[in-house]
């Protein structure tokens, strides 16, 4: 479908669903029914797994939730960090994005950006609010990430955040054990 064709239909279901006026996108059939909801959140998850930064904006402009989650729980920032999709990062954070938000197993956007070698996405949420230290289901930290993928500048800025390596995952292993020998 034309991007123009997604942007405009995007527009018209938010306006609808924020007035109320419809809950299913296909009346025609009970079995096939989806709610507007559920497409909207999926448009909007896929612009940010894809870089799509003028479907993103038409979200913005509509006040969308910007940290509604798919069902393993990524948010937009957590998807756009991951696929590196830098201009959408941005355009997420500036509109209020939460740059803590962990997904099912606890993972942050930082830490899926370390694991993905997104170095200059990493740099900026490492400038967000979010602790230096904040673990995922395992314990593990960013700094771990960066230690265990060898993102040297990147546990470098982590430390100066005030990140610790001598934290220990539920397996023992701390960032400072894991970093190769400098």
């Amino acid at each position: 479908m034309h991007k123009c064709w997604i942007t405009l239909l995007t527009s018209l279901c938010l306006a609808l669903v924020q007035a109320k006026e419809i809950t299913n996108i296909n009346a025609s059939s009970a079995a096939q029914d989806i709610p507007v909801s559920i497409k909207l959140k999926k448009i909007f998850l896929d612009a940010a797994r894809n870089g799509e930064e003028a479907i993103l904006a038409e979200f913005l402009a509509a006040r969308y939730d910007l940290n509604v989650r798919d069902n393993q729980g990524y948010t937009a920032l957590i998807l756009a960090s991951y696929h590196g999709h830098g201009k959408v990062v941005d355009q997420l954070l500036k509109a209020g994005a939460d740059p803590c938000a962990q997904d099912l197993r606890g993972n942050t956007a930082m830490m899926g950006a370390i694991f993905k070698g997104e170095l200059k996405i990493v740099k900026k949420l490492i400038a967000t609010h979010c602790q230096a230290d904040q673990r995922n289901n395992a314990g593990q930290t960013a700094a771990m990430y960066a230690a265990l993928f060898q993102r040297l500048e990147v546990l470098d800025s982590l430390v100066a955040k005030g990140a610790n390596l001598k934290i220990s995952d539920a397996q023992g292993n701390t960032a400072e054990n894991l970093a190769p020998a400098r």
